[in-house]
């Protein structure tokens, strides 16, 4: 087909998560609820760390900026369904949908190299405390955080540099609530046969092969721990075992639409709901319930707040 035959297409059409109006209403109210539970539980974390001097420490100021990141994850796609949900009319620009696309990968990429950054950082307090302040100074954790985000950048500009320029002339629908990689590259005219591999198996191995490591890493710490003694080895697992549930949260549903060779749109779904309306909300629940130095700091910030509340 030559490129004068194409009709252009300038916006897509979001067939939502379901078309039956009183389930979308149902929709409407749990995705307001889960946003703002979002918004709650992951500037708790973020409030808690900044105003609560016991926890300026390298896990602190990592986990901040992790529930930072799952806020903007949650808020690059909610919003947008939220409306569209009241509105009833589900339309993006071509424009929109790839900078959608792009904020996504951003992200995703920087939540990966933080989740890698927090397993160092638990390695060296818990394998190496004597040096833990040497080796994770403010300066490595301002490295860290940097790198985080300039990889997670050029994740993102590597994954759609190919994609930018692709010509739509056919059906503009995309059977979800947002725009993600694999159906904006079906949308093309062109055989993208090659082109959805490559960007399959760049995102499916990058997600896989980081799994991997984080869980390994983990047991080898554990591993590290029970040689010295079967109350540090109990510690030690009480502390991970937040860490690693938030792993297994993050890694599962990207693995799973990347690598799973059977994909099916209900089930895309689903994992989509998780990844947006819900894990950005068992993040903060998970850290904070977990974490005796957590909930000891929003005890003394609640009894702070109400003293002076009782003042004035």
């Amino acid at each position: 087909m030559n490129e004068a035959n194409y009709s252009e297409v300038s916006e897509f059409i979001f067939l939502g998560l379901s078309t039956y109006r009183p389930t979308q209403y149902f929709l409407f109210a749990f995705a307001i609820i889960s946003y703002a539970a979002t918004f709650l539980g992951n500037f708790s974390v973020v409030f808690i760390v900044i105003f609560d001097p016991h926890l300026h420490s390298p896990m602190y100021f990592l986990l901040a900026n992790l529930s930072f990141v799952d806020f903007c994850f949650s808020t690059s796609t909610v919003p947008k369904l939220i409306s569209d949900l009241y509105s009833g009319h589900s339309i993006i620009s071509i424009q929109s949908c790839i900078f959608q696309m792009f904020v996504l990968h951003l992200l995703g990429g920087c939540e990966m190299v933080l989740l890698v950054a927090m397993a160092w950082d638990r390695y060296v307090a818990i394998c190496k405390p004597l040096y833990y302040l040497t080796i994770m100074n403010p300066r490595m954790c301002l490295l860290l955080l940097i790198s985080a985000w300039i990889i997670g950048l050029i994740h993102s500009v590597a994954q759609l540099a190919f994609v930018v320029h692709l010509p739509f002339c056919a059906s503009n629908e995309i059977d979800s609530f947002y725009c993600d990689l694999p159906r904006f590259i079906k949308m093309a005219c062109i055989n993208t046969y090659r082109m959805e591999f490559l960007v399959t198996a760049d995102s499916g191995f990058i997600s896989l092969s980081t799994f991997f490591l984080l869980i390994i890493s983990y047991i080898f710490i554990l591993f590290i721990v029970r040689k010295q003694s079967l109350g540090s080895l109990s510690k030690a697992f009480s502390t991970l075992s937040a860490h690693i549930c938030v792993v297994v949260l993050f890694f599962g549903p990207c693995i799973f639409v990347y690598i799973w060779p059977f994909p099916t749109v209900p089930v895309d779904k689903f994992l989509a709901i998780l990844d947006f309306m819900i894990i950005p909300i068992l993040n903060p629940a998970i850290y904070t319930l977990r974490n005796k130095d957590m909930k000891v700091a929003m005890r003394r910030l609640s009894v702070q707040l109400l003293s002076r509340k009782s003042i004035c």
